[in-house]
Order: C-alpha cells, then structure tokens, then sequence
C-alpha cells in the first residue's frame, strides 16, 4: 500500500524485480533512481498502469519497490504491522 494506492505482494514483487534489474546498467548510464519509472517495461503488472499517468510515479515506484526488500518479513513490510522486532 503506498498512500491511498493498494497493490498485491506479488505485483509488488514483480516491481521491485524490473526496478532492481535497471539497476545492472553501466553506473554512467543508469537513470537516476528519482526519475525511474518503469511505466515502459512490457512485463510491468498491469495493476500499476494508472500508477504511470500520476506525476509522482517513480516515487511510488522508488517506494513500495523498498518495501518489498527481501531482509523485511512480509508482515513487518507493513508500517501499519507490529511485533516481530
């Protein structure tokens, strides 16, 4: 969830896997990390394609990308979630 914006784990999953494979460029000719989106990717979940005509996109993205880190367990991936520290 990012906000009012609801999307599936897996969807998110799937964004954070697009996002961190643009990352595998050249370092001199990444895109910075503020300014990707990944609005022109053919595999992005369709559920995110409204996500694209909103002027803060990439910080959604940027956002719910961070949030599917794989060090975070699913539950405590949620701020709105307590007790698994």
């Amino acid at each position: 969830q990012d906000g009012d914006l609801k999307f599936s784990l897996e969807s998110v999953k799937k964004l954070k896997e697009l996002m961190d494979g643009n990352g595998h460029i050249n370092p001199r000719m990444m895109v910075p990390v503020a300014s990707y989106s990944p609005c022109q990717e053919k595999h992005l979940p369709e559920e995110f394609r409204p996500v694209c005509k909103r002027e803060d996109a990439p910080m959604i993205f940027r956002r719910l990308s961070l949030a599917a880190e794989d060090d975070l367990c699913e539950i405590c991936a949620n701020a709105a979630c307590a007790g698994c520290f």
